[in-house]
């Protein structure tokens, strides 16, 4: 058990070290509370942000209404803290990696079956939060939902 928490302060000492040089650098980051427009892209003070690696269902497509709502109440008023990739999105919008506390809100979304892993941009990064979300068939992966969708996610 004394390993196992030694490997654990480690892991959150380097996580805080990358977050708080990220936070570091102003232009990495975008903070403040958000308006969700989906299940996958906020606004924070004007910006558009798009989560890096996940995706929900499409508008009017079954499940995009479900995955926005479960977005909204997760961020409710809380202050959110995305750190931005460096380029931009086909759309033009911010790419960025985004969090509640320390908890990130992908991965959040993902294992609670809100979203997909995007695997095309995740490099499977959520496989597990993925694989858990089906396997307990949660949110969409209970619904019936549009097979070309279930493509982009891994």
């Amino acid at each position: 058990m004394k390993k196992l928490s030694l490997s654990l302060n480690s892991i959150l000492i380097i996580y805080f070290f990358i977050l708080s040089s990220a936070l570091g650098s102003e232009k990495n980051v975008a903070i403040g509370k958000a308006s969700i427009i989906d299940g996958d892209t906020i606004i924070i003070k004007g910006e558009k942000i798009r989560f890096a690696g996940i995706d929900t269902p499409e508008r009017n497509k079954p499940g995009h209404n479900y995955s926005k709502i479960q977005l909204k109440k997760k961020i409710g008023k809380n202050i959110v803290v995305c750190i931005r990739e460096p380029k931009l999105d086909p759309w033009g919008r911010t790419v960025a990696e985004c969090f509640i506390g320390y908890e990130s809100i992908s991965s959040y979304m993902v294992k609670n079956g809100y979203a997909c892993d995007y695997v095309k941009y995740s490099k499977k990064k959520y496989a597990k939060e993925q694989k858990y979300a089906k396997t307990k068939k949660l949110g969409i992966w209970n619904m019936n939902f549009e097979p070309s969708w279930e493509k982009k996610c891994g």
